[in-house]
């Protein structure tokens, strides 16, 4: 088969990539920048996905069997294409989120309700937050009046180079623990159950609904049905950082989210998600998939990703000195100007960590 990936980037797609490469399929991934691949039937289109003139010029060069798209729009631009996508291939394999679901006693199943539809909150309903983007983008696909998509919504997913806590991603949380200072934390969020399932788990049940007509028209979560309290994920990554590098991180335990998700910018996701006990029903992508191969449980894949991001002394994304700074204060710590890079990086960090700066801008 011919398939088209469209934003590969993150834990899911790194994976999918090879799987399908490794099946015999073609490949064709859409990238920014020039690069080459070292498979033959792996094929690199230079170009940005979000220009549509680049889209439909791809498109219309060659007929694709499966478009998987893992970009991310917002509602206006994912309608201004749908339709250019489902008629230039057979299946259209839409990401959404399982953040799109409300708040469930029990296991989630793709029957469960939607914020979208059950949330009254007004003023988040005027907003195009992620939760809600996905919702409403799956409305746009529902009501196309074709059924050549598929809907998966994963849920945490993560690698060796995403590895999250809470909202907190690697840089916000491992990177202090790896340069002597506090783990910052949120009892409220660390209190409640969740799931992350490995990247790599997510994208062979991708790779193995292409193809399969019953997987049309269809909304599937994948994800694995495990769950835990993100305090013993906690707890899990310290004791791994202290086998490896021989000393306990410290963990700063804050009683709410309140201010920390003021800081952060996402009030809205800890509200409506990070707060929810979290529990999925995986059934129908088992059913759908027939994929054999068991889901690598929480502590064997954290671990796993957590060692060799630690031995191979992986790099670290961009630093936020706003962030650092907010920590810092909570921790009653400081961050060495020397792990900045650039002037304007230290000024801003000083000025967050030693004025009253955050507490003015964010009512802290």
């Amino acid at each position: 088969m011919n398939i088209l990936i469209l934003g590969r980037t993150g834990a899911m797609g790194a994976s999918l990539v090879p799987i399908l490469a490794k099946r015999g399929n073609k490949v064709y991934i859409t990238s920014r920048r020039k690069r080459i691949s070292e498979m033959d039937n792996i094929q690199y289109i230079q170009g940005n996905a979000h220009d549509r003139e680049f889209l439909s010029s791809i498109l219309n060069n060659r007929n694709y069997d499966a478009i998987v798209d893992f970009m991310v729009y917002n509602t206006a631009e994912f309608k201004s294409r749908i339709d250019l996508l489902l008629e230039h291939t057979s299946q259209y394999v839409y990401t959404s989120s399982s953040r799109v679901y409300a708040n469930e006693n029990g296991q989630i199943t793709e029957k469960s309700k939607r914020l979208l539809d059950v949330c009254t909150d007004e003023e988040y309903l005027k907003t195009d937050e992620y939760a809600l983007t996905k919702a409403r983008q799956e409305n746009i696909l529902l009501s196309s009046g074709k059924k050549n998509w598929t809907i998966i919504r994963p849920y945490i997913t993560y690698n060796v180079e995403r590895l999250q806590l809470g909202v907190y991603e690697k840089e916000n949380w491992l990177y202090r623990a790896l340069h002597g200072r506090s783990i910052v934390f949120n009892k409220d969020v660390a209190d409640k159950f969740t799931t992350m399932t490995y990247g790599y788990d997510v994208a062979l049940r991708i790779a193995d609904i292409i193809g399969k007509e019953k997987a049309l028209g269809e909304a599937i979560h994948i994800t694995t049905a495990e769950t835990i309290k993100w305090m013993d994920i906690l707890n899990l990554y310290v004791s791994i950082i202290e086998k490896k590098i021989g000393k306990k991180p410290r963990i700063c335990l804050l009683n709410n989210s309140v201010n920390t998700s003021k800081v952060f910018g996402n009030e809205y996701q800890i509200k409506y998600d990070r707060l929810y006990n979290r529990s999925f029903d995986s059934s129908k992508i088992d059913m759908i998939s027939e994929c054999t191969e068991k889901y690598v449980t929480l502590e064997e894949g954290l671990t796993k990703c957590l060692e060799q991001f630690i031995d191979e002394k992986r790099k670290f994304l961009g630093i936020s000195c706003k962030l650092q700074a907010y920590m810092d204060i909570v921790a009653r710590e400081r961050t060495p100007l020397s792990e900045f890079t650039t002037f304007k990086q230290k000024i801003k960090y000083i000025i967050c960590r030693y004025t009253p700066f955050l507490s003015w801008k964010y009512k802290l």
